[in-house]
């Protein structure tokens, strides 16, 4: 009965410290969908680049791409202004800005029925889904759409970024990579498509699911203040189950994005960087994307904003 008695005493006093992350977790992923909203506030610059290396890191391609940000009737439009250092011509701009604006109003239009499906069936907001005004270099900084998983947070150190305290914690997922989680957010027609895949496809994919999900390890940096998620880095430590591994061997991959403070108080995405490695037969080769923001500025909604040549 005493030993009972001190195992309940153990257990109460060690409940409170998880619970407290788990909460701090919750409200740092709430905050980040107010964050998602406000972020439409801004414009800005862009610099996105993708590399190539071969066997010791000896470049086989290479690509840079410049671009600016301006918003026109209310919609962010991404405009391109150099490649590889060579200007965009001056029509091939517009006609890009036009192709953007017609998708960016695609992506309204189905945000705006996403929307409807659910509240027809008595359900709010999807949580983390993007808003439908919600400006693409917002939705794509957040690429990794992280799940609240209670438990599944551990408080790894203190560290400082950007001049600001933070907390880094060590997250190791369960669901990120589940697609039956997403079911509630998905249409009809998604659903009814999902249930005809066969058995066999069903369990392929959910192995495949829970192997990425077991070898992945996710890092977050969050401003202890504000609830801000400033920093993430994903990682797949073993790849081996991938197939093909005779001919292709992925040696590592990682994501990362971090958040700076162009204004005091105000975090805004800063970089977003993809690395991948993987070992063939002719050696090893390297992939490596980034795109990095900066220039920003309140977002003047009745005019563009142009870069001077």
């Amino acid at each position: 009965m005493r030993l009972f008695i001190v195992l309940a005493v153990l257990l109460a006093q060690a409940a409170p410290a998880q619970t407290d992350l788990d909460r701090f977790m919750a409200q740092a992923l709430q905050r980040r969908d107010v964050d998602r909203r406000t972020l439409g506030d801004y414009v800005l610059d862009e610099v996105e680049t993708f590399d190539v290396l071969g066997p010791g890191r000896i470049p086989m391609a290479r690509m840079r791409r410049d671009y600016t940000w301006f918003v026109q009737d209310g919609i962010h439009v991404r405009s391109p202004l150099s490649v590889d250092g060579v200007p965009v011509p001056e029509a091939d701009r517009r006609a890009y800005e036009q192709h953007w604006i017609r998708s960016e109003l695609g992506r309204r239009e189905y945000r705006a029925k996403r929307d409807q499906r659910r509240a027809a069936r008595g359900l709010g907001p999807a949580l983390n889904a993007p808003s439908i005004d919600e400006p693409r270099f917002v939705s794509e900084s957040y690429f990794m759409n992280f799940r609240f998983e209670p438990g599944n947070y551990y408080l790894a150190g203190r560290e400082t970024l950007e001049g600001q305290p933070v907390l880094q914690i060590d997250y190791l997922p369960t669901k990120l990579f589940d697609e039956r989680t997403k079911d509630a957010t998905a249409s009809p027609t998604q659903q009814a498509r999902a249930r005809q895949r066969s058995e066999r496809e069903q369990k392929i994919d959910q192995e495949f699911e829970y192997k990425m999900d077991k070898t992945s390890q996710v890092t977050l940096w969050v401003d202890p203040a504000t609830h801000q998620i400033v920093k993430y880095t994903f990682e797949n430590v073993w790849m081996d189950f991938l197939p093909a591994g005779w001919l292709l061997k992925m040696d590592d991959l990682t994501a990362q994005m971090q958040m700076g403070q162009p204004f005091p108080g105000v975090w805004l995405p800063k970089a977003i960087s993809i690395h991948a490695g993987a070992t063939m037969a002719l050696g090893s080769v390297e992939v490596e994307y980034r795109r990095e923001f900066s220039n920003y500025r309140k977002a003047d909604v009745t005019s563009k904003i142009r870069i001077p040549k």
